[in-house]
């Protein structure tokens, strides 16, 4: 992970784009984006300590209750991204990842920004309060300052 200014910790998560992963017009579908996306979350809370394992292990699952999204800049066949996720805020039952995807030539370059709102369910299927253990190893991702 790599801090930030404002001290949050950054998961970074290389992607190369494949040729199945696009659209007749040549570049990235945007629903792709979204499994680039997922990937991502789950790498960066998998360098938290939380691997799907630990989750399965707990009964512990993660159902994403609202995405926003924003399109950029496309992406096309061989194509480098960086998916950059962080903390944008925590709830009692779920939490706000933040992300981008850049280019990995040009970390310049936005092709997507999003806000992913997920809630935490328990071995019911039910929302339960994000665990204190969970969220004190989630905050290393979150800013500091507001």
């Amino acid at each position: 992970m790599t801090p930030t200014s404002e001290g949050a910790a950054v998961a970074e998560t290389a992607i190369d784009v494949r040729s199945p992963e696009l659209d007749s017009f040549g570049h990235v579908n945007h629903a792709v984006f979204l499994t680039y996306l997922e990937h991502a979350r789950f790498k960066a809370m998998q360098q938290a300590g939380f691997s799907w394992q630990v989750l399965d292990e707990r009964g512990w699952t993660i159902f994403v209750v609202r995405c926003e999204i924003d399109y950029l800049s496309e992406a096309r066949r061989g194509d480098g991204l960086i998916v950059r996720t962080w903390m944008d805020s925590f709830r009692r039952t779920s939490m706000k990842f933040a992300q981008e995807i850049v280019r990995a030539d040009d970390p310049g370059v936005v092709v997507t920004r999003s806000l992913v709102t997920a809630a935490w369910m328990g071995s019911n299927r039910r929302p339960m309060r994000v665990p204190e253990g969970v969220r004190a190893g989630l905050l290393a991702m979150a800013p500091s300052t507001p």
